[in-house]
């Protein structure tokens, strides 16, 4: 929806509102014409209902709204005496409508200062629940929220089981623009297995100011742009057409930003003709053919040692392994003595998927994973020339990403029915890899990844589980030197989980003596 169709749709629901309440309006000492004046209106229901007036803020959080709704619908119920279960039940299955019955055919009279205490304990638990899905929705959808890493594209740098948290505030927190969803979950409601949210409507892209731009090696998580699967690892064929916001979540290493020159080769990045420099926090990996003399030991020992990531063995050579290493990895690996020979697996040539097409974006080229550009990174504003050679460069931006159609004529290009011969871009494009070179699906294979598809930046791991360790040995199972480290910066990541501990236990402390204080005035 465009934001001239949600105005026209919030007058809409303006009148339904007026209509269905002004009466009850005047029989709290209210004038009619105030259930008409859009927010105004929502501010006098709040005095009515006897409920602060911050909650108006919160009918207008998307999501959040959603539980919002029907907690007003009902409030604005108890107000008249309508309390009863069946009440309840009413208001909320007939999404308020059931307000409209009371204001017309009701004859309810206002409570004065109603008590808003829950009179039961369950009732008094059902608010207690609501209150913690607000806030939690909010700071989840604005501010922070938890993410874990499912798979070993980010491997040594960010490891399979580590639970982060991400900051929405960096590069700013996007309104979401599924407006009806199931809160603090993604594209799908757990356990039930089905879609959490609703396609329409959609809330026109917005996002507020964030206090940084994405730079050159920062790990980032994005929708995944071309996502069409029905779940994150199911890929048996169903399609999902999502909205942007319930795409896949990715977490990468922003390589390319908007306006830079990309080109690999042999497995290094240069941009704009010069190394990219990774830092020392990066732990780039590549896969080697390792071949032993017959003893395994040390290598296996070595392999236990440095967590390397064991591609298999050769099924018909076991002294023949697979391996992706870091170069720390590999500089001990030589230096054993029953290893015959260490071989970087570089790819040559054309790359092809399983399809036997071309597996390189943007599926034109002779490219390869190791190899392969340059490419011109978009940025918002520039002009490109579209013609039979760019335009697979550009084609899924123009239509997919911008929403243009687009058509080819007589060997013209049309953009929304007009021949043209270029194209200006209307966002900002990143260029994404994984530090797992050769066991990461990226930009390589798919593409840019546009501004509106940032999710946010990981700032902390909160948690980290040995996914090859057993639940029972959990002690072992918890990576403890990776607990409250930070993601980003330079020089070895340090732990201030000791520090989490202390102020946990100073504050269980305080909150003791507070209370035995408490006791001991009551008395």
């Amino acid at each position: 929806m465009t934001f001239t169709q949600w105005f026209l749709f919030f007058l809409a629901v303006q009148v339904i509102h007026f209509l269905g309440t002004w009466k009850l309006y005047v029989k709290a000492g209210k004038k009619a014409w105030q259930a008409a004046v859009p927010v105004y209106n929502a501010i006098v229901l709040m005095q009515i209902i006897n409920r602060p007036k911050w909650w108006v803020i919160l009918l207008f959080i998307p999501i959040v709204n959603i539980i919002m709704f029907p907690v007003v619908w009902v409030e604005t119920l108890r107000s008249y005496g309508k309390n009863s279960l069946v009440d309840t039940i009413l208001g909320v299955v007939t999404l308020g409508f059931y307000v409209y019955y009371v204001n017309y055919f009701e004859n309810v009279t206002y409570i004065q200062n109603r008590s808003i205490k829950p009179k039961t304990e369950a009732g008094e638990t059902v608010s207690s629940i609501l209150f913690a899905v607000v806030v939690a929705t909010i700071i989840h959808t604005f501010f922070i929220q938890p993410f874990t890493i499912p798979t070993s594209s980010l491997e040594k740098t960010l490891l399979v089981g580590d639970f982060l948290f991400v900051s929405k505030v960096n590069y700013g927190a996007r309104v979401p623009q599924t407006a009806i969803a199931f809160p603090m979950v993604h594209d799908t409601i757990p356990v039930a297995g089905v879609k959490s949210y609703s396609k329409f409507p959609q809330i026109p892209e917005m996002r507020f100011p964030g206090f940084q731009k994405p730079a050159h090696n920062d790990i980032m998580v994005f929708n995944w742009p071309v996502d069409t699967v029905y779940q994150f690892f199911d890929r048996s064929g169903r399609r999902a057409d999502k909205p942007v916001d319930k795409k896949s979540n990715y977490v990468k290493r922003t390589v390319g930003l908007p306006g830079d020159n990309l080109e690999i080769k042999n497995g290094v990045v240069y941009i704009n003709n010069k190394v990219l420099d990774l830092g020392d926090r990066a732990k780039i990996q590549y896969t080697y053919t390792v071949t032993t003399k017959g003893d395994n030991s040390g290598l296996i020992n070595l392999i236990q040692k440095h967590h390397i990531t064991d591609g298999g063995q050769n099924p018909q050579n076991p002294n023949i392994f697979y391996l992706a290493l870091t170069d720390e990895a590999l500089k001990d690996m030589k230096t054993l003595s029953s290893v015959a020979s260490i071989e970087k697996d570089m790819s040559h040539g054309s790359e092809f998927n399983i399809n036997n097409k071309l597996a390189i974006f943007p599926h034109n080229k002779p490219w390869n994973r190791d190899n392969l550009g340059p490419i011109h990174i978009p940025a918002k504003g520039e002009v490109v020339q579209l013609n039979n050679e760019t335009l697979p460069f550009y084609k899924a931006i123009i239509t997919d990403y911008e929403k243009n159609k687009l058509e080819e004529k007589d060997g013209k290009f049309f953009i929304n029915n007009k021949p043209v011969t270029t194209y200006t871009i209307q966002q900002d494009y990143y260029y994404m890899m994984g530090d797992n070179r050769h066991n990461s699906e990226d930009s390589r294979y798919w593409g840019f990844v546009p501004a509106n598809h940032i999710v946010g930046k990981p700032v902390f791991i909160w948690m980290s589980l040995d996914p090859n360790v057993p639940l029972g040995k959990l002690f072992d199972k918890i990576r403890w030197e990776r607990l409250f480290t930070t993601v980003h910066g330079t020089g070895k990541p340090h732990s201030f989980f000791i520090y989490f501990v202390v102020a946990m236990l100073g504050w269980g402390v305080y909150s003791f003596i507070k209370k035995r204080k408490t006791k001991k005035y009551n008395y």
